[in-house]
């Protein structure tokens, strides 16, 4: 068989332009594709919603890759390893209540899994802006991330969404858009991002689940973004509450779409 460049070309920006116009209006739009916004993603796509993850780094999975220190273990509690394990992620009982399993093969699988339920992931985009409507977020303004590296002036291009998720870990970047640009209080105790605070895991894993709400009309978080906004400390290589944080965001946005 004879390669045809041109064709290899002509196939690779017809099937993408295709997938970026069925991702300019949907149900849910998350920021990040970490494992609190696969997660969050996954179970939206299995509920039928259409949802699409952007994500600025070539790679996803955010900090769950590296483990802890570089050590490519990570380590998710009781309540979690349900998820891991519905995932299809193995998992080895470390101690009560503590279960280890490969952060290659947790990030890896559940990218694969979320993608196969049918949430489309774009790499390499930034979001630079929010699109708002009455006050409410309704959408995020896109533009590619070499542009963004290389502060080039290029305008960048607008997608709808019926919700939007902060799932950027602990810039909650989303969030600081909204508080810097649109004029309207975000739903903590100041109006503003609290901030996060130092780590603490046994504190920070619950209050990642209790953070993970909406953000502003329109706007949920989810993941670190969560603490970040509403104030909670960090709680470094443990990824449980991270997943059950995308899992909760996702069950409370099923229901209203």
């Amino acid at each position: 068989m004879k390669l045809d460049e041109i064709k290899i070309s002509k196939a690779i920006i017809e099937a993408y332009k295709d997938k970026l116009i069925r991702a300019l209006d949907v149900d849910v739009a998350i920021v990040g594709a970490g494992p609190a916004g696969m997660a969050c993603a996954y179970y939206l796509a299995k509920a039928k919603r259409r949802v699409v993850i952007f994500e600025r780094k070539l790679s996803v999975g955010g900090g769950m890759w590296g483990g802890g220190i570089m050590f490519n273990e990570i380590v998710v509690q009781e309540e979690a390893k349900e998820i891991l394990e519905e995932f299809g992620v193995r998992t080895r009982r470390y101690d009560n209540d503590y279960y280890l399993s490969d952060s290659i093969e947790a990030v890896s699988t559940i990218c694969s899994k979320t993608v196969k339920a049918g949430a489309q992931v774009f790499n390499l985009m930034s979001v630079e802006d929010i699109m708002i409507r009455r006050k409410s977020v309704c959408g995020l303004v896109l533009n590619w991330t070499a542009v963004e590296m290389a502060k080039l002036h290029v305008d960048p291009i607008t997608m709808r969404a019926k919700y939007v998720v902060d799932a950027t870990g602990h810039a909650a970047e989303v969030a600081r858009i909204v508080e810097r640009k649109s004029g309207i209080s975000l739903r903590t105790k100041t109006g503003k991002i609290i901030g996060e605070g130092s780590m603490w895991a046994d504190v920070a894993e619950n209050m990642t689940l209790k953070n993970s709400k909406e953000a502003a009309r329109g706007l949920y978080a989810c993941g670190m973004a969560a603490n970040a906004i509403f104030g909670g400390p960090r709680m470094g290589p443990i990824f449980g509450g991270m997943l059950l944080s995308g899992r909760k965001v996702a069950e409370d946005l099923t229901r209203l779409l």
